[in-house]
């Protein structure tokens, strides 16, 4: 016969196991839950980022990473609720129109995406050439405004549209008033993305307009990334001195000689201190608390 403290040892030992079980389930169950969570929002990122073209469903799976099963999952989800739409002719999908009724609820987004609109056409208009405007998203950028109607060759940027940080000169005017060790693994990042999705050949391009614009003090592309296309940026900033988003001119290289960068410079830092004017009364402390950490 055993023991009472046997009988006692094994039982606490049962119970014990039992418990540790249950919250390895719990825990993996969790963790499942999350990284389901974290592809779905990964598909509606992408799918924002092309938003006029959209994704036929073996590019996007592609492009997360995710395979075509999981991924078709995800999107017929999305679907049944509204955040993507399927388009009958070719199958591609699209963000859908929940994603809109949702940002009714952020009123102050909207008026400041009217006021910098305005911004950017008047600019673009006196310019005569491409003023864009651009949000920082963690370690990539979104194009919030463009404006104007030069044609140019190689700019594929349009509002909506999704890229790491150091392939803009908005994006480097952003990194350049960031902390080091934070710019450091932002670009530790940004390289890993520009290798994964096109190769290594444009990686001495993008280093090159980094070291450029590190030398004039804001954001400066003389044809280094598209021959015959200059593009500069300014950050635009928070009450804490990190930059949030950036306002970007882009025109041919006739347009805006090297000559010229110290008028380019102000004409940028004129446009930026209205638009964060304009943050500062659309947005209030969301922009420069709340939104600052991440855009």
């Amino acid at each position: 016969m055993l023991s009472p403290f046997a009988c006692g040892s094994r039982t606490g030992a049962s119970t014990s196991s039992v418990h540790v079980k249950t919250l390895h389930k719990t825990s993996a169950a969790a963790n499942h839950g999350t990284q389901s969570i974290e592809r779905a929002l990964r598909v509606l990122r992408e799918l924002a980022a092309r938003g006029e073209f959209g994704w036929r469903l073996s590019d996007l799976a592609a492009r997360c990473e995710v395979d075509k099963g999981t991924v078709h999952r995800v999107l017929s989800c999305l679907v049944r609720e509204r955040f993507v739409q399927q388009r009958a002719a070719d199958k591609h999908y699209f963000p859908g129109p929940m994603l809109y009724e949702l940002s009714l609820s952020l009123p102050g987004h909207a008026a400041f995406q009217q006021a910098c609109e305005r911004r950017m056409a008047k600019f673009a208009k006196q310019t005569e050439a491409i003023a864009w405007m651009i949000l920082r998203s963690g370690n990539e950028y979104v194009c919030a405004v463009r404006q104007g109607s030069l044609e140019l060759r190689g700019l594929m940027v349009h509002a909506g549209t999704r890229r790491p940080l150091f392939t803009s000169v908005g994006g480097i005017a952003i990194l350049q008033t960031l902390p080091s060790l934070e710019t450091e693994n932002i670009l530790t990042d940004n390289v890993q993305q520009e290798i994964a999705q096109r190769g290594d050949g444009r990686l001495g391009a993008l280093r090159k307009m980094r070291e450029r614009s590190q030398r004039h003090g804001f954001g400066v592309n003389l044809g280094d990334v598209v021959a015959g296309v200059h593009a500069f940026a300014v950050p635009v900033c928070g009450d804490h001195g990190r930059a949030v988003a950036a306002v970007c001119l882009t025109g041919l290289a006739e347009q805006f000689p090297e000559a010229q960068l110290p008028e380019i410079r102000r004409a940028l830092e004129d446009v930026a201190v209205t638009v964060e004017q304009d943050a500062r009364e659309c947005l209030g402390t969301v922009m420069h608390a709340g939104l600052a950490a991440d855009l």
